[in-house]
């Protein structure tokens, strides 16, 4: 069972032999310590660095500091919320992600515009852009959300 608009539906069928499980998101991207610091930021999850005796035995092992920089993830410290794998790549982004997430403003309730307004302000201030503000209806429903973009242009929705 689940919710669309905040009313229960049920699905048609349900492949009971499905073992897929959601492990972490990952983005290719240009700095990824400082998008690492924006999701953890954005999440409410402390900002990670590597351990002090993890980052000797990387370095010894014959990695660089370089090396170390291109990989940072964004993690809940009590692995319930979603895991962010962050990855230096050479090329800039360059179109709409076809896959995004979207974010509650108010996790386990459908929030009110004022909150969603709130939640989006926060956001901007950590260094999201607003990209589009969705204001319509969808048949008897209010559609009420914003698109917006971190840092490097990842694009991504706050309801």
């Amino acid at each position: 069972m689940g919710t669309v608009h905040g009313k229960a539906f049920t699905p048609q069928h349900r492949q009971e032999t499905a073992r897929a499980q959601d492990r972490q998101h990952l983005f290719d991207c240009a700095d990824p310590r400082r998008l690492a610091h924006f999701w953890s930021d954005v999440m409410g999850y402390p900002r990670l660095e590597y351990p002090e005796e993890m980052r000797r035995e990387l370095l010894a092992g014959g990695l660089t500091e370089d090396d170390l920089l291109a990989r940072a993830v964004a993690e809940d410290p009590a692995g319930e919320g979603p895991r962010f794998y962050f990855q230096r790549v050479p090329e800039p982004k360059r179109v709409k992600n076809r896959v995004h997430l979207d974010l509650n403003a108010t996790p386990g309730r459908r929030a009110t515009p004022e909150e969603v307004d709130a939640e989006v302000e926060r956001l901007t201030g950590l260094g999201a852009t607003v990209l589009n503000k969705a204001d319509s209806m969808w048949g008897p429903y209010r559609e009420y959300h914003y698109v917006l973009a971190d840092p490097e242009g990842n694009e991504f929705c706050v309801q």
